[in-house]
């Protein structure tokens, strides 16, 4: 059976609010203590499996969970134990899983890769979870969703001083229609301020084990891009949409979290930035984007870039600088007392409930009123008309003014994302010669960018501090023979072999 939940943070001045609507008089409430198995090297993990053992009432329950669609929907197999075998085994410390149960399951896919007799020997408890789950259900018409508020902790299986917190609410389908429960979800957001989370308890096993507080950034994964030639508009625009989610969401995840790592920062702007994108060149292909989440996206994709911003000229741009011979200009005070710090611009009760809106968009549960037109012969004509501008400011980028050259460095990344999205509709072997004409001058456009940023960063500092002025003059110098590069590596760009 495949499993459709939201799960979420719960903010600390919300839990009593939300224990009262979680706790209410037809709610049942149960201790579930989860034994999670894998080869001591996490095979499964890297897999996208995860395998358990936990006590339900007064049954024994064998789960394994792979697959799924990255966000909310995942492949779930049940197995109920042997009761009195499993207490025994509890009690002899040695309750292992019977992987035998999946040979004819559609789970089986996921195991292909092990031999499951190899498999089984290998396998160890490496962490257990002590939950208090309190569960309601919230019924509608033939929908019903079921409300589980966790707390507890995670535990390291050789070594209790390991352990971690749980502290989560999720929205599970158990019949019905999926839109009811992204309506019962938005709701509990916008009322008790919710967090997505793409954290499985699973995976914070695997983060204790690693004794790290939160995953590596997630980078945009194009092997996962469902995209075809003969796709229609707006499930092109649905597929593309998913993709972009799978990098936002992870990374929205672990900054909620707490993270303070300006890794998650960068990948969720490039993210935000791809999915804007697309809503901006083909929000036309479906009747089913909501106007609301663009401006959205913009004000999140700002607040970021201005700690990301000053980030950089702490931890890049100064240093490099210095290497240069240029004297100490601290950059720590600007970053830190920024109004909207990224975990505030992330968990904005307007992003979480647009993040929401997205996920249930792109996994296809909204329905246009017209499928029946092609994506590709408006993507290829949106490519061309990009790429004209683009070979039209070659001959005299830098004559243009700062704004104008910015405005060719914006449609060269919107161009290089759309040719990424549009590859699969197109033959491999073109669109990938295409994209390495782009690479080269981005990364140009990209460096002269940062030299104008730069320059604009330490100017305002030089009226305070006097040891700008050497960052301001090399930012100067740069700029001067940067331009002429641009224009040349843009000249190339126009040189393309086109594959559309």
């Amino acid at each position: 059976m495949h499993e459709i939940e939201l799960k979420f943070l719960v903010p600390d001045y919300k839990v009593d609010a939300l224990l009262r609507q979680a706790n209410i008089k037809s709610s049942e409430t149960a201790q579930l203590a989860a034994h999670y198995y894998d080869t001591p090297d996490q095979l499964l993990a890297e897999s996208g499996v995860a395998l358990r053992i936990r006590k339900e009432e007064d049954e024994w329950v064998q789960t394994i969970k792979a697959g799924g669609d990255g966000m909310a929907a995942r492949l779930e197999h049940n197995y109920i134990l042997d009761s009195e075998v499993a207490e025994q085994a509890i009690a002899a410390d040695n309750l292992m899983p019977d992987l035998s149960v999946y040979k004819d399951t559609a789970i089986a896919e996921f195991l292909s890769d092990f031999k499951l007799k190899k498999l089984s020997e290998a396998l160890v408890r490496l962490y257990v979870t002590d939950v208090t789950r309190i569960t309601r259900l919230i019924k509608k018409d033939d929908s019903a969703i079921e409300v589980a508020y966790d707390t507890g902790e995670v535990v390291h299986g050789s070594s209790s001083e390991l352990r971690s917190d749980i502290k989560e609410i999720e929205f599970e389908l158990i019949e019905g229609d999926v839109g009811f429960l992204f309506e019962v979800a938005k709701t509990w957001c916008k009322r008790y301020k919710l967090c997505l989370s793409t954290v499985t308890k699973a995976e914070r096993g695997s983060l204790l084990l690693a004794q790290k507080p939160h995953s590596d950034a997630v980078k945009s994964d194009l092997n996962q891009l469902d995209i075809y030639e003969d796709m229609s508009q707006s499930a092109f625009l649905q597929a593309a949409t998913h993709n972009c989610m799978l990098q936002i969401l992870p990374n929205a995840s672990a900054i909620a979290a707490g993270s303070n790592d300006g890794n998650h920062v960068h990948q969720l702007r490039v993210g935000i930035r791809r999915l804007r994108t697309l809503l901006k060149f083909f929000g036309d292909f479906s009747e089913d984007i909501n106007p609301e989440w663009a401006p959205i996206l913009k004000q999140t994709f700002s607040l970021l870039g201005e700690y990301r911003d000053r980030e950089i000229l702490q931890i890049k741009t100064q240093p490099m600088l210095e290497e240069q011979g240029a004297p100490f200009v601290d950059w720590s005070a600007e970053r830190d007392s920024l109004k909207v710090m990224p975990i505030d611009a992330v968990r904005a009760n307007d992003f979480q409930v647009t993040l929401l809106e997205l996920i249930e968009f792109s996994m296809g549960r909204a329905n246009s009123s017209d499928d029946s037109k092609l994506a590709k012969p408006k993507v290829s004509k949106i490519i061309d008309k990009l790429f004209g501008k683009i070979a039209t400011a070659s001959s005299h980028f830098s004559e243009l003014d700062i704004e104008a050259q910015h405005d060719v460095r914006k449609r060269l990344k919107s161009l290089r994302y759309i040719c990424e999205f549009a590859a699969p509709m197109f033959k491999k072997k073109k669109t990938k010669q295409f994209l390495k004409y782009l690479e080269p001058a981005q990364d140009i456009l990209g460096e002269y960018n940062d030299d104008i940023v730069g320059f604009a960063f330490y100017e305002q500092k030089a009226q305070d501090d006097a040891n700008a002025w050497f960052a301001m003059g090399y930012f100067s110098a740069q700029q001067q023979h940067a331009a002429k590069a641009c224009a040349e590596s843009l000249q190339q760009v126009k040189n393309a072999p086109k594959f559309w």
